[in-house]
């Protein structure tokens, strides 16, 4: 068989830079094919230079990575740099091969952080990816239990170097060593603690977090305009919905979805969430964008992971599916309880989703918003409807859902005959953020409904002091069109 002729490595006058960020599928495959080429680059990661970010994104109009330049001549993303010409590639290479740096190129860091790539082998990733794979089939990995919580697919630093010790022929302070280059390369992720510890410390695989976790985690924290984000991704959820929700928000059609090149844009932004500065949000832009994505994680989550079937896939649903979003992972549990419900205890928990010391209360409202709960659907048949929220019209918005949830059968029925109120399960999991007693919780429904007989009917019960709360069955079956 005739063996394939090798790359041969250009030599190049000028320069290729390559703007990319940490998680960037788009990223990795220009990055291959750069290689592959025999083209070497610069590679300046967005999130370890914010600065040079603004300027590149000042410079390109775009948000997104990775961002192609040839010189001072601007490519694009990695799409575009796919769709160039035989003739319009062989153009470009020929400049940076024989035209030095114009001083107009696009800026690189001052003290050169970027990485000169260069055609070279995986090495020593490659090897660290089979010590993963012998590491996975070890037995060493299970669950843990710290505070009465426990923690999936995790193991102890402690136990990591001891398997090193014993089974790769290496000395203890070498394993440590080990342990902490695979944190460092993203191999592992700490759960607690910053850096790798030869201690009782948790960790878990990246591609357990990853498997939960829709987006990757970002090495630094990069303070981009949130509200300007949240907006982008609001116009993208709102398209989406439109072509692939009914229009009562009820049925979701994921398999259309997820294969809309929109949705392919949208997993890119979710992506950026990892970058933004969320201590900088408003408490309006803080409810706008943890309640689009909470409801876009759903859909995320079924559409990768398909729905949960019983209760138990449904806790795990919903403690594990996250996205990484300024710096920190948030699950869907961590959104509604420990953000939008004011970091309370969710009903089966005994303890606050965020302690004291957890970065991710910055993103915490100040006190429980009891309206969210009629504005995040959980992917079931009895959910509240699925709408696209803005930070300018939140509590209209949310006045508007919590209205309608109640006007409906789902959230409220009122007998007279039978002295009789049947309200949402909701309304029992979450009686504290309703005020905690029945007679309060009934007040805050009849103010919530619109002028309708059914408030008129509450109303008569409220004055005659007789009305008992029922509970209505809460349908969790799947809300996927069929």
């Amino acid at each position: 068989m005739e063996q394939e002729e090798p790359v041969i490595q250009q030599e190049l006058a000028g320069r290729i830079t390559l703007y990319s960020m940490t998680g960037c599928l788009h990223c990795h495959h220009a990055k291959d094919r750069l290689s592959n080429m025999g083209l070497p680059f610069f590679e300046v990661n967005v999130v370890k230079n914010p600065e040079i970010h603004q300027q590149i994104v000042h410079l390109t109009g775009r948000l997104t990575v990775p961002q192609i330049y040839f010189n001072n001549i601007h490519v694009g993303g990695n799409d575009d740099f796919l769709k160039l010409s035989q003739e319009e590639l062989d153009k470009l290479i020929d400049l940076v091969k024989n035209e030095p740096v114009p001083p107009d190129a696009p800026p690189i860091p001052a003290i050169v952080e970027v990485e000169v790539r260069k055609e070279e082998p995986e090495g020593k990733v490659d090897e660290y990816a089979d010590l993963i794979m012998d590491f996975k089939e070890s037995g060493m990995i299970g669950s843990n239990w710290i505070c009465l919580k426990t923690y999936h697919n995790t193991f102890t630093g402690k136990k990591l170097v001891n398997w090193l010790v014993d089974n790769k022929n290496v000395d203890k302070s070498t394993a440590i060593e080990l342990g902490k280059d695979l944190t460092n390369r993203k191999f592992l992720n700490p759960l607690a603690v910053k850096e790798f510890e030869d201690s009782n410390a948790l960790y878990r695989l990246v591609e357990h977090d990853s498997a939960a976790s829709l987006t990757l985690k970002s090495e630094t924290q990069y303070t981009s305009s949130a509200s300007r984000h949240s907006a982008i991704m609001k116009d993208l959820i709102v398209k989406l919905f439109s072509e692939h929700i009914t229009p009562d928000g009820k049925i979701v059609d994921y398999k259309s979805m997820g294969a809309n090149p929109v949705f392919d844009e949208y997993c890119q932004h979710a992506t950026h969430l990892q970058l933004l500065d969320i201590g900088s949000l408003s408490r309006n832009e803080k409810l706008a964008l943890f309640i689009n994505v909470y409801n876009t994680l759903v859909i995320h989550g079924n559409i990768k992971k398909g729905p949960p079937k019983n209760a138990w896939q449904r806790y795990r649903f919903f403690s594990s599916i996250s996205y990484e979003i300024g710096g920190n992972i948030f699950s869907l549990n961590d959104i509604q309880h420990g953000v939008l419900r004011g970091n309370r205890k969710s009903p089966p928990q005994i303890m606050k989703p965020f302690a004291n010391d957890d970065p991710r209360l910055k993103a915490s409202l100040d006190d429980a918003e009891p309206r969210i709960h009629f504005a995040l659907n959980f992917g079931a048949a009895s959910s509240p409807p699925i709408k696209a929220y803005s930070a300018e019209d939140i509590d209209k918005q949310l006045n508007i859902s919590a209205r309608d949830f109640l006007d409906s059968a789902d959230g409220c029925q009122v007998d007279v005959a039978k002295k009789e109120v049947g309200l949402s399960i909701i309304f029992k999991r979450y009686k504290v953020d309703f005020g905690g007693t029945d007679e309060k919780v009934l007040k805050w429904v009849s103010d919530h409904l619109s002028d309708s007989t059914k408030k008129k009917a509450l109303t008569e019960l409220l004055d005659q002091g007789k009305a008992r709360i029922i509970y209505l069955p809460f349908d969790w079956s799947t809300n996927a069109k069929d």
